[in-house]
């Protein structure tokens, strides 16, 4: 479908887990691209957006998707096999994979597949829901193929293009842009009570030693200054599952101790939270960023070292590393400029960096609507991976979505051709809670008497 005609641009997007949904939804809306309102003027007009969420341990709950707060105007749960029989009965504009690395490249290649001979076909998009610190090339590869791929900042973009360029693969596909949930009102002053956020994340640190560290020096902070408000900021309920898995849950440390009545554990939308927040503390969240943005005194915490295991070495230069000894003490960070302009947050020096940050999207959208203008449609999709270029990695990869090595579906793979009538529905979601169950309670408990 052109990106020309009269018509709301459609947008499909996957994901795999609540982060991955707020950020490919919030994506799709910004980068959408324009409509023809008559004399060759273009404006924009709200998108027709349809949400697929990839069937697995991290699907989202029905409270969690309420907490992202963001409006689709169908949602689907799907596998893999499903969402390539949903793409050939509907025409997309533009179509963002939300999904970890190996999960984008089983789609690329079943899309490839699928698409085979059509060029009139949707703009693929993918990208990083937040900091980029581990498995740089391992992820940037898996996600090649796509005619977009995102990058959050200005170090992200020169990043994913060196490692694209060093193995002889096409980088004209990265494109930079900027988180698409940085917003809010910017920081104008202590609150009262002055108020302490620590974000927790799911799987840094690991272990029960590391996290019961955190969360006594949390209440510590607490009980020294009980003219302040202490939360403990938490991604999700006991039994729900995010991006990454969560076998300590600090709801469950917290249980042990006798926290003070100025420490609260606290849930709802980031964006919500810093409204109220005068100094942010975690240890490497994208949250920090999200603080950043609103000049919100932020700090990444040293106490467990500057380690690539905790991706707290991604803030070295930014001015907001700190222990909890020193904020005990009084200490307020002062960010680099010159580093938090280059991450694409709070950029210009203006408050908030509300100028750049309105544009940040204007060149995906423009290649977008190019793409879609072109002459002779979209060429198919070529990943840089292929059975001859990776043959002892590719075919695992895309097995876990019951793919050959070709894109097709593998013998014995789940029926595609048909919609799952109400039993096999009823199965799923009970295969899926026993699943859930012995990914985050049977398997850690398993773990750990391996380590006695």
């Amino acid at each position: 479908m052109p990106a020309s005609t009269a018509n709301p641009p459609r947008i499909a997007v996957l994901a795999d887990s609540d982060t991955r949904w707020k950020w490919g939804a919030l994506t799709a809306t910004r980068i959408a691209p324009s409509m023809e309102t008559g004399a060759g003027s273009r404006a924009q007009a709200a998108p027709v957006l349809d949400g697929f969420l990839l069937r697995g341990r991290a699907t989202p709950t029905p409270r969690q998707l309420a907490e992202v707060g963001v409006h689709a105007d169908s949602l689907t749960e799907v596998t893999a096999l499903e969402f390539l029989r949903a793409m050939t009965r509907t025409s997309y504009d533009v179509l963002v994979l939300a999904l970890v690395g190996g999960g984008v490249q089983a789609v690329l290649h079943g899309l490839k597949r699928i698409w085979e001979g059509r060029t009139e076909r949707p703009v693929v998009v993918t990208g990083y829901v937040g900091v980029v610190y581990e498995k740089l090339a391992d992820g940037l590869l898996l996600r090649h193929g796509a005619d977009l791929v995102l990058a959050n900042s200005r170090q992200d973009a020169e990043r994913f293009r060196a490692v694209y360029e060093g193995v002889g693969a096409d980088a004209s596909s990265v494109t930079e842009v900027a988180l698409p949930f940085l917003g809010g009102a910017p920081y104008t002053g202590e609150h009262d009570p002055y108020t302490v956020v620590f974000a927790a994340q799911p799987s840094v640190p690991e272990n029960r030693r590391d996290r019961a560290y955190l969360l006594d020096r949390l209440v510590r902070h607490a009980r020294l200054h009980p003219e302040r408000e202490v939360l403990l900021k938490l991604r999700s309920k006991p039994g729900e599952h995010t991006t990454h898995i969560e076998e300590l849950p600090y709801q469950k440390l917290a249980q042990k101790l006798d926290p003070p009545p100025n420490f609260r554990l606290v849930y709802g939308n980031m964006g919500e939270v810093l409204d109220r927040t005068d100094l942010m503390v975690t240890v490497s969240s994208t949250a920090a960023l999200e603080s950043l943005h609103r000049r919100v005194p932020t700090v990444v915490l040293t106490d467990l070292g500057v380690r690539e295991a905790l991706g707290n070495h991604h803030f070295v230069g930014s001015g907001c590393l700190a222990s909890w000894d020193q904020l005990d003490a009084g200490h307020r960070p002062a960010p680099d400029e010159e580093w938090v302009a280059r991450q694409g947050v709070a950029v210009g020096g203006t408050s908030c960096g509300a100028g750049a940050y309105t544009t940040a999207f204007d060149a995906a959208r423009e290649r977008v609507v190019t793409l879609l203008d072109g002459p002779g449609g979209l060429p198919p999709l070529t990943p840089y991976y292929t059975p001859a270029t990776a043959p002892g990695y590719l075919p695992g990869i895309l097995a876990r979505h019951h793919l050959g090595p070709d894109g097709s579906p593998l013998p014995g793979a789940p029926a595609t051709d048909r919609e799952p009538g109400p039993v096999r529905q009823i199965v799923r979601r009970a295969a899926r809670g026993a699943y859930r169950h012995g990914v985050q309670r049977v398997a850690p408990v398993i773990r750990r008497m391996g380590e006695l």
